[in-house]
Order: structure tokens, then sequence, then C-alpha cells
């Protein structure tokens, strides 16, 4: 089973990333899913949602919880039964969970240079601090994108634009963290923001 890694940002937080090496049917065959649940990964085209789907599953296990404790809300946000907040992301062959007692958010990214050609569409303040010669520039964009990504998923608010509604702080690498603001309509939402890099791949996380 392998666990890749896991973090303990405070005391009420706890992520998890798993390293998806197993094939469908070894990630399927110790899981017990519902019946909708079953329907919707057998449903996926892509194996690699297929596997990155049962991984998540995995991780809930990790946390004593199971398929059964998971559900989603209207806007696709996905809930913990207990009451605590759960975030899920899973990108080619790493996903991952956060759970805490407060509102949080997540996203894993593969880094990939086709992101500076989409950068307009998620990035405006952010252009401010960005240097179009920086050597770091696909590291840093993808930084971007995952807390973005992240900030979106903790406030799953339908029309929340990562361009009009989110900002990210300027950043230094080495620190792994920065400041995060959503401002959407008639209110303004601080959030702390982690971030790591690892074997091609970063992952941010959000804390209010």
């Amino acid at each position: 089973m392998p666990l890749y890694k896991t973090l303990y940002p405070n005391s009420k937080t706890i992520v998890k990333i798993w390293n998806i090496t197993e094939s469908y049917d070894e990630l399927l065959e110790p899981l017990t899913l519902r019946e909708d649940s079953l329907n919707r990964v057998q449903g996926m085209k892509s194996n690699i949602h297929r596997r990155g789907f049962l991984s998540v599953r995995h991780l809930l296990a990790e946390l004593g919880y199971s398929d059964n404790d998971l559900y989603y809300d209207e806007n696709g946000k996905p809930h913990l039964k207990d009451g605590n907040h759960i975030s899920i992301t899973h990108s080619f062959i790493f996903s991952a969970i956060i759970v805490s007692q407060d509102p949080v958010g997540i996203d894993i990214e593969k880094q990939r240079n086709k992101i500076e050609l989409i950068s307009k569409k998620f990035i405006d303040y952010e252009f401010q601090y960005l240097k179009n010669e920086d050597i770091d520039s696909i590291r840093k964009l993808t930084i971007i994108w995952c807390v973005k990504e992240s900030l979106y998923k903790q406030f799953a608010t339908p029309g929340l634009s990562f361009k009009k509604h989110t900002m990210v702080i300027p950043f230094v690498l080495e620190d792994q963290q920065t400041v995060s603001w959503i401002d959407y309509e008639n209110g303004k939402y601080k959030y702390d923001a982690h971030f790591f890099e690892f074997e091609g791949f970063t992952c941010a996380y959000v804390l209010l």
C-alpha cells in the first residue's frame, strides 16, 4: 500500500498522499463501495481517473473512513458524515486528501510547460510580481494554480473565477507558504496557503 506522505499542518488537520502504482483491479479488490460509487468509477473512460478515484478511497481508509462516510453536495463538494471537512485531489500517479475540523482545500498538479500558455486565464494580480524571464516560472505558475484550485474547492460557490475573485500574495519558493484571498461579491476571505514540490508535481492546500 504505497502511502507516499503524511503531513500534520496543525493539531486539527491531516494531509495524506498516495502514489498510485497499483492496477485498477488491485485497488478495487479490498474496497467496499456503495452502488453509486461503483457505477461512477465503472463509468469513467480514463484508467488514470478510475485509479485516482479508488486510491482516494484507500486514503480515506488510512484515516478510518469508508466510502460510505463520504458524500457530495449539489455543488460537487465532498463532505464527511462526522462533520469534519475534506478536500480531494488526484493528478496522474498521485492522489491526496486533506481532512480538518476547519474548512480546507487541496490540489496536486503535474508541472508542465503548457501552464504558461493558459496563465492569462487564471492570473491577473499575480502578473505584477511574476517576471517574464523567470527561470522558475513553470514552478511558480503551478503553485499559483494549485493554490487557486484549492481556494475554489474550499469555497465551492458557482460563479467564482480564478482570475477575478482569487489572489495569491507574492511568495518565495523556499518558504513553501504564502497568503491567499477570495474577494467575491460582498465578502473577502483570507487563507493561509502552503505548498511543496515532489517528483515533478506540486501540491498546495489552504486553511482558513
